[in-house]
């Protein structure tokens, strides 16, 4: 695009989105529809002054309402004072508008004494422009307000969803370094196989978790990698179970949503067993419905933390903060928590995020 035309345009939008410019082109409307309403007028010029009169009147009683009427009292919520000084501009202008319509007449008697004889017809009319003023004034600014709530939400949307994402990453990745320093410290040989699904993992987290919504399938992979990476490091007594079943492939889901769940069936869990433990993880996809259910074991009682320090913590208080305002009113989250087991239940509306959320990049 050229530079004249690129300068055009702007100047269009410009004047397209100034309010001044709306006003201008109503009164223009409202102007030219008082002369065609009057084309029988036979003298032009009185036509054309009677459209002037008119326009004049009801702007000064429109601007007079808007801008100083409503914000002073009508917004303050002074209702009686604010019906009893719209009526009074009303009663008060109506008079000069019949005699500046009367000297137009002037020289045709017939037509002034019709002007005498109809001041009530002048007063209801102004007074009714004076009221449609309040209800487009008062419709604009409930719109307007809704807009800028619904702009101010999406920002705080945004924001919050980062947070908690900036949140999630670090946190496994922390555990996982963790786990893989122990394995190096060991001379294990299974350090290399580790290394390699750290690299998938965040290969995973650094370039696709960053859209709002990634294919459920690449989800599942970082599932079983993480899994894979917990049974390298877990005793051989350990069973970890992964089940999928149903169509996966076009579904979509917003990133590390089930990572908090497993990786609790670890920390809380596993980590602290001394002999037999599970984690069973099954799901279920059906239609656009995804129904997942975790369940693991755990000692009776954990150990006292030996720091006050806090390390993280931001687990489920997180996934469900996603959940409220990712899938607002799409998904059920049950928690189970036994003497010897942990059971998870998230029933979940797939692919909602892709048109409910904001992107938040």
């Amino acid at each position: 695009m050229s530079t004249t035309a690129r300068e055009v345009a702007k100047t269009t939008y410009r004047i397209a989105t100034d309010k001044r410019a709306y006003h201008t082109a109503w009164w223009l409307m409202l102007f030219a529809a008082l002369l065609l309403l009057n084309r029988a007028e036979i003298d032009w010029w009185r036509n054309v002054s009677k459209g002037l009169v008119y326009v004049s009147f009801y702007a000064v009683l429109v601007y007079f309402n808007v801008y100083y009427l409503i914000p002073r009292y009508l917004s303050e919520k002074k209702f009686l004072e604010y019906s009893g000084l719209l009526l009074l501009s009303v009663i008060i202008i109506t008079p000069i508008n019949v005699l500046a319509l009367y000297l137009i007449y002037t020289g045709r008697p017939a037509m002034q004494e019709q002007l005498m004889i109809n001041q009530n017809f002048f007063f209801v009319s102004n007074f009714l422009v004076a009221g449609a003023s309040t209800i487009v004034k008062i419709t604009g600014d409930w719109v307007r307000h809704q807009r800028e709530r619904k702009e101010l939400q999406t920002q705080t949307m945004q924001s919050e969803l980062r947070f908690l994402k900036s949140q999630i990453n670090p946190h496994f990745l922390f555990n996982t370094l963790n786990s893989l320093y122990a394995l190096t410290l060991k001379k294990s040989e299974k350090a290399p196989e580790i290394v390699l699904k750290l690299s998938e993992m965040m290969r995973y987290m650094l370039y696709e978790c960053n859209e709002r919504a990634v294919l459920l399938s690449k989800e599942i992979n970082y599932l079983r990698n993480y899994l894979d990476l917990e049974r390298l490091r877990q005793a051989e007594h350990v069973d970890i179970r992964l089940e999928v079943v149903g169509e996966v492939g076009r579904h979509k889901i917003a990133p590390l949503m089930f990572i908090p769940f497993v990786e609790n069936c670890f920390k809380h869990g596993l980590n602290h067993h001394i002999e037999q433990g599970f984690v069973d993880i099954k799901m279920l996809i059906e239609d656009d419905t995804l129904h997942l259910y975790i369940e693991n074991s755990k000692p009776e009682s954990l150990p006292r933390p030996t720091t006050t320090r806090r390390s993280g913590g931001i687990g489920l208080v997180n996934v469900r903060r996603r959940l409220d305002l990712l899938y607002p009113d799409a998904y059920e989250l049950d928690i189970q928590v036994q003497p010897k087991t942990y059971a998870v239940s998230l029933t979940l509306a797939l692919n909602q995020s892709d048109t409910s959320v904001p992107d938040t990049h």
